[in-house]
């Protein structure tokens, strides 16, 4: 057996340890005063003792991972030394025997509270999805504190996704979906644009890799093309600015690979039909106090030379997103025919857009700009949350993603306020917003003068007038009606607490019952009762006779000698799913699950219908099945981000040649005997099985819709080849 042994260099190591230390001071640099660079000297030290002996799973030095965090601190989010400091420091409680208490005697209670902050949510989640959850809902509990632990925490993300290569797939594929499932979204909300995009496309590298990289190939082969354009686009613009004394920059870069794909998949669309497949960002040095009426100079001399989309108009400038974005979009037609988004923002605005949080909180501390409404508004409405939330953790996790996580629309009061709801608010919504009781009395609204329902959905510039009775109470159906957490919540407590009542009436009514059929109240003969009526709880039981779902006088002595035979004869759920999977065509010997696969028994999963050559993982859905998903599906990245513990490694083998249903989408132009080509194709040169075909037409244009039977992801791509040389067709792709 040949050993191989990796020789390891201590002093070129060391010399890359300094040098990544000295890139670190330099971006540091401007902003150090007194004893900064002493503090910072300290902590690069403590650290380097600290993890001396330990490595990452690359083979490099462990500490270049609090060096690598640090430095995206300062120069990707724009932090300070006590964040530099924090960020060299994060790890060295939990692997060394070092406490907070001497944290905070070596470097003060600022870095101690961060740090301890980062402890409590620190490492990979593998104890199953609540404690994920309330390990979640910890991190957040930090923003009323300080929202620098978790620019911090995203910083350390940011690098643990840089540098996924040298992690197991099991691993890479939980890290990814956790990544995509909460910090991406966090990023964005913090204003963190940049690392937002890169999060989002460093997830599809590794759950889609073939997707990423076909996209990245293109974007690449365009680029000296995209520059030329983007050149001849600016000349004029930038002749005008001159003219008009502008101090400006002017930058064009793609969008990115995420959104791309989002697009396509969204638009149903080829890479081709991408129109804004970058945006052309002007960027103005004006002073603050001018900087409005600046920008719609600039809008307006954009549109002297090229036509505007009237509908792709986003004035940022106004209203600012609700974490501090100030920007004016619109899009334009170009002498080529194509669309480009044009952003026009200043400096300040382009350091927030940037760099969010912390050029938000370096504005504000300089008085200037009014983005920190929406942020301020934000971090208020997460400590709301944190405070009034009744339920477990995963409904929390689950409420905090709905909410907190979404554009939003801008309403007004009847005296002119502005309130800023989650998009598709309802006025029920906005009722809850006013306040609680507000909500739970609310009949209906008056928007705009005219009277609407309580599901009326807002829209940006309503003027909302709530209308309430006494006499008003909440049902179940009004939990359809909204989306904010609070209204959630306050209309959960109303139903909870009428349920309760409601449920000590039934118990009154059972107990009445039974003494009449002279039965005892025994715990045995309500567990026969909750089996015959099959609830699952006593509470519901009791609920259900005092509403008269159950009516009182169905409970008979009979249920309590025969209950026990009709629960037994009830079909068993995991016979049925075997059979489905008899029917489908998978066999426990076409996959390899794990290290061990022996007793297990596996089904495809129905939201993504995966088929032998697709990247897959295996889930464990608590009843000793395996659950089969495409790495790529929207559940997936749900269940490998919160049940981390439960994802298993699968990959497929080439046992067995057996038939998977596939979706198949083909767009064309309309004509005589197409359809008869296509199928001709389809049966007779690749001996494929077609399930169904649906084809509708418009205006000489046809869409399709075709579900196949292949063996695995090659035979599909051979079919999809064929299908799109026919004569006619303009696009065929795989759809779930």
């Amino acid at each position: 057996m040949l050993m191989i042994t990796v020789m390891i260099d201590p002093e070129a190591e060391r010399k890359e340890i300094l040098r990544h230390y000295r890139r670190l001071l330099r971006y540091a640099k401007p902003f150090l005063k007194d004893n900064d660079a002493k503090i910072i000297k300290k902590a690069f030290n403590t650290s380097l003792e600290a993890h001396k002996d330990m490595r990452r799973k690359s083979g490099e030095p462990y500490i270049l991972h609090p060096l690598a965090v640090a430095q995206i601190a300062v120069e990707e989010i724009g932090l300070g030394t006590t964040s530099i400091v924090a960020a060299l420091l994060h790890d060295v409680v939990e692997d060394t025997e070092m406490e907070i208490a001497d944290i905070e005697r070596e470097f003060g209670p600022s870095v101690a509270l961060i740090i301890e902050g980062l402890t409590k949510i620190s490492g990979v989640f593998d104890y199953g999805t609540s404690q994920q959850a309330e390990n979640f809902r910890k991190m957040l509990l930090t923003l009323s504190e300080d929202v620098r632990v978790i620019l911090i925490k995203l910083a350390d993300r940011l690098h643990n996704m840089r540098t996924l290569d040298s992690m197991a797939r099991h691993k890479q594929l939980k890290i990814a979906s956790e990544t995509m499932y909460l910090y991406a979204p966090l990023a964005h909300r913090l204003g963190l644009y940049a690392i937002k995009s890169e999060l989002e496309d460093l997830y599809l590298k590794y759950t889609d890799t073939d997707t990423y990289k076909d996209i990245s190939n293109k974007i690449r082969q365009t680029r000296s093309a995209r520059n030329k354009f983007i050149k001849d686009f600016t000349a004029p613009i930038e002749e005008e600015l001159d003219k008009y004394g502008f101090k400006f920059a002017i930058k064009g870069r793609p969008k990115s690979i995420y959104s791309i794909l989002k697009k396509i998949r969204k638009q149903n669309i080829t890479f081709d039909e991408v129109y804004d497949l970058f945006a052309i960002r002007i960027i103005l040095d004006v002073p603050v106090e001018n900087e409005k009426a600046a920008c719609w100079q600039v809008y307006s001399i954009i549109t002297d030379f090229y036509q505007p989309n009237p509908d792709r108009l986003r004035d940022w400038v106004n209203t600012p997103k609700a974490n501090g974005y100030e920007s004016l979009h619109t899009t334009v037609m170009s002498k080529s025919g194509q669309w480009v988004e044009v952003q026009i923002r200043t400096k300040r605005m382009d350091e927030i857009a940037e760099r969010g949080y912390a050029a938000h909180w370096k504005y504000k501390t300089e008085g200037i700009g009014g983005s920190e409404y929406g942020l301020e508004q934000w971090i208020n409405k997460v400590r709301d949350m944190l405070e009034n939330n009744t339920g477990n953790a995963l409904e929390f996790m689950d409420e905090f993603r709905k909410n907190l996580f979404v554009e939003e629309v801008f309403v007004f009061t009847p005296k002119g306020e502005l309130i800023i709801l989650p998009d598709k608010a309802t006025a029920l919504d906005f009722a809850f917003e006013i306040h609680t009781h507000i909500g739970l009395q609310c009949l209906g609204a008056k928007v705009n003068q005219k009277l609407v329902p309580l599901s009326y959905r807002l829209k940006n510039g309503d003027q909302v007038e709530i209308l309430t009775s006494h006499k008003q109470k909440p049902n179940e159906e009004w939990l359809q009606y909204v989306v904010t957490s609070k209204a959630r919540t306050g209309i959960k407590d109303a139903l909870r607490e009428e349920r309760k009542d409601r449920a000590e009436q039934g118990a009154a009514m059972l107990e009445r019952r039974l003494a009449q059929l002279g039965m005892p109240d025994t715990q045995v003969n309500l567990n026969k009762l909750m089996a015959f009526f099959n609830v699952p709880t006593l509470q519901d039981l009791y609920f259900r006779i005092a509403t008269g779902h159950i009516d009182i006088k169905n409970i008979k002595e009979v249920i309590f000698t025969a209950a026990a035979d009709k629960a037994n004869s009830r079909l068993e759920p995991k016979s049925f799913d075997k059979e489905v999977q008899k029917i489908r065509g998978v066999n426990p010997d076409m996959l390899v699950i794990g290290e061990n696969s022996s007793n297990m028994n596996y089904k495809v999963a129905s939201c993504c219908n995966p088929i032998p050559g697709d990247d897959v993982f295996g889930f464990e859905t608590g009843d000793e099945d395996i659950e089969i998903h495409r790495t790529n599906c929207k559940r997936g990245i749900e269940l490998m981000s919160n049940y981390g513990n439960r994802i298993i490694r699968a990959k497929w083998t080439d046992q067995k040649e057996l038939a998977f249903l596939a979706g198949i989408r083909i767009k064309g132009t309309d004509r005589v005997g197409l359809v008869n080509d296509l199928t001709k194709v389809i049966s007779t040169s690749l001996k494929v099985n077609m399930r169904s075909i649906t084809i509708d037409s418009n205006d000489g244009i046809f869409e399709g819709n075709i579900m196949v039977f292949v063996n695995d992801t090659n035979h599909l791509d051979k079919l999809i080849q064929r299908m799109s040389r026919v004569n006619g067709i303009l696009t065929v792709e795989r759809f779930e």
